[in-house]
């Protein structure tokens, strides 16, 4: 007898081995139909699977986020399936599943055209529609070598070489077409219904630059039409939202191959920049940090003894002087250990808060750039709490309410937080990763938090609470992170005197809220469009005469508006009043100031607001009032 545990506690019971598909339907023929795959004590697998002894199981359907990945990997097989049958001599080399979708990549004689991408997904869909069922095969990892070389599949076979001689490999066949891959698949090729192809792009044979260049297709799948079709609109209105196309039309900054990743800004795109810090720096000053300067370039020895040399060093732009090496620092955070070095320390002067608007620099592959979201060169809006072992929760709750509050501040209202822990290259003990993993669930947990825990993605020197922001089209962005640090104060000999005259190591919290000033930028432009609230507008009123008698009231205007702190602009050009509006409107002003000969006579001001609305005249005096309240209100 085979006892089945189902997710409702229930047990069902075989008088033999029994398979997932065979338990979906002995509960409903519904299931049996929806069924994609199986979890066995866990464990995700076919639904072919056999269950040989007693096991709980769940059956997962596409209402599941497994079933979903399941989709999209099996979907991925069925393009290179369909690349297979279009084109021969193509070879298969790897496809994955990645966020939103898939791709495959492909050596091929010649580049894939956006007719070729339109052949391969008609005849996907015509592969699908046949509902070919899909078998896992377990072979002898010597005879699958040889028979991917014996059809051509070179890159198969050399993935196959680097499997130990003595491991089975698993094979899925649909039709004519076999595959290298662990599973699980769909049962059959009629469950991927909804899927498109997106896009060709070049990709490195095993990411070396070294290697051949292959093709790499994307596609997305998803287990609805509706929703992919809402995943298709998003990228619509992302192509629109894109800020490095909104950068050059607004006339924000620009970049250029003479420095690449870097950025530079133009006046416009450095008002949101001095918007954005000088409000972080009021939350600096507000909560106890003092802000600190540090230097660019660093000896070597100071890397190698904070272990960035040895675990970072690829990331590092060097440089070479008098016969010393040193870097350009890509964090901030050895210089403000050097900043608590200088000096006794007592344990009363703790926690003691350093922020920092860095610059840093990082050696990012140049085909990793993006716009202003993936830079070599930026600032972080960095800060290193140098604490207690005791203190660590309480600032970390601090820290999260802060953090929380500057989001809502700048318009985001759903964050997600997440707990990226120990890599798998690292420095330090597994007892002080244990204790400084704990602590930050500690504080999560004191601050009421939801999250969610990422295996291997923490920092070599700690653990890290990430904070992810949803913009207006429902994009996620990582943005502000808290770090526990018990190794690198201690590597560059950073104490304190303890209550009871010992000398004692602080740990050291790595914090920033909107991390990279670049990208958080970008990130703003894009949630907003490029129309920004109010306090962040680059220019928040532009004064217009209608005719040249309005053109002293206009420079009177501009400059009452000017002295009251607002970002203000004339424009007195000899143009009909209905092309210098269209013309600003393009540019996303908050508001157009349009005076006229009533507006001199009765010495008010009228306003056209952004969405076009036409406001009643009023007193210059009463539109600032407006404005300034606006403005503190962060609007």
């Amino acid at each position: 007898m085979v006892a089945i545990t189902l997710p409702d506690k229930s047990v069902r019971s075989f008088d033999k081995p029994v398979t997932v598909a065979q338990v979906a339907a002995s509960i409903g023929p519904g299931l049996a139909k929806a069924a994609l795959a199986g979890k066995v004590d866990g464990k995700l697998v076919d639904t072919s699977h056999l269950i040989e002894k007693d096991a709980s199981l769940a059956i997962v359907t596409d209402k599941d986020a497994e079933g979903l990945d399941l989709i999209r990997h099996s979907t991925a097989h069925l393009l290179a399936y369909a690349v297979k049958e279009l084109f021969p001599d193509a070879q298969v080399t790897i496809g994955p599943v990645i966020e939103n979708g898939f791709y495959y990549d492909f050596s091929y004689k010649r580049p894939f055209t956006p007719e070729d991408l339109a052949a391969i997904e008609k005849r996907m869909a015509e592969i699908a529609k046949k509902d070919i069922p899909v078998s896992r095969e377990v072979w002898k990892r010597d005879d699958a070598a040889k028979f991917f070389h014996s059809i051509g599949e070179k890159y198969k076979a050399e993935i196959i070489g680097a499997i130990p001689a003595n491991e089975d490999i698993s094979l899925y066949r649909e039709g004519d077409f076999i595959d290298l891959c662990r599973g699980p698949h769909v049962p059959s090729t009629g469950k991927l219904k909804v899927f498109k192809l997106m896009k060709v792009a070049g990709a490195y044979w095993r990411g070396d630059s070294k290697n051949e260049m292959l093709q790499r297709i994307y596609g997305t799948a998803w287990a609805r039409k509706e929703d992919q079709e809402a995943y298709l609109h998003m990228l619509e209105e992302a192509e629109k939202r894109d800020h490095r196309r909104l950068g050059t039309a607004l006339d924000l900054f620009h970049l250029q191959d003479e420095a690449p990743g870097m950025i530079f800004w133009h006046p416009k795109g450095w008002a949101i920049w001095q918007a954005v810090e000088q409000y972080m720096r009021a939350v600096y000053r507000d909560n106890g940090y003092q802000e600190v300067r540090c230097p660019q370039i660093l000896d070597r020895s100071l890397w190698e003894r904070s272990g960035h040399w040895e675990n970072y060093k690829d990331n590092m732009f060097t440089t070479e002087s008098e016969k010393r090496d040193f870097a350009i620092k890509p964090m901030n955070c050895p210089g403000h250990i050097q900043i608590f070095n200088k000096g006794i320390r007592s344990y009363k002067d703790l926690p003691l808060r350093y922020g920092e608007f860095g610059a840093c620099h990082r050696n990012e592959p140049s085909g990793a750039l993006h716009g202003i979201m993936r830079v070599r060169g930026f600032t972080q809006d960095d800060g290193h709490i140098f604490c207690l072992p005791t203190q660590i929760a309480p600032e970390c709750v601090d820290f999260h309410k802060l953090a929380f509050r500057v989001y809502r501040d700048f318009g985001f209202e759903h964050v997600q937080v997440k707990l990226a822990l120990r890599p798998e290259k690292r420095i330090g003990s597994e007892e002080q990763w244990d204790r400084a993993e704990e602590a930050l669930r500690e504080a999560l947990r004191a601050s009421g938090a939801e999250w969610e825990e990422l295996e291997g993605e923490g920092a070599f020197y700690g653990p890290k609470i990430e904070y992810h922001l949803k913009d207006s089209i429902g994009r996620s962005w990582q943005v502000g992170t808290m770090q526990v640090d018990f190794f690198m104060p201690g590597r560059l000999g950073s104490e304190y005197v303890a209550e009871d005259n010992t000398r004692q190591v602080p740990v050291m919290l790595h914090r920033a809220i909107v991390g990279s000033m670049e990208r958080f930028i970008g990130i703003l432009i894009e949630n907003h469009a490029g129309a920004m609230p109010l306090w962040l507008a680059p220019v928040q009123v532009v004064v217009m005469n209608v005719t040249d008698r309005q053109e002293a009231y206009v420079r009177e205007v501009a400059e009452a508006l000017r002295a009251a702190g607002i970002r203000v602009e004339t424009d007195l050009r000899n143009e009909k009043i209905t092309y210098k509006i269209r013309e600003h409107s393009i540019q996303k002003l908050p508001y157009q100031l349009i005076l006229g000969d009533k507006e001199v006579a009765a010495r008010t001001v009228s306003a056209r607001t952004r969405s076009g609305e036409n406001l009643a005249p009023v007193a210059l005096e009463a539109f600032i009032s407006q404005l300034q309240g606006e403005i503190a209100g962060r609007k």
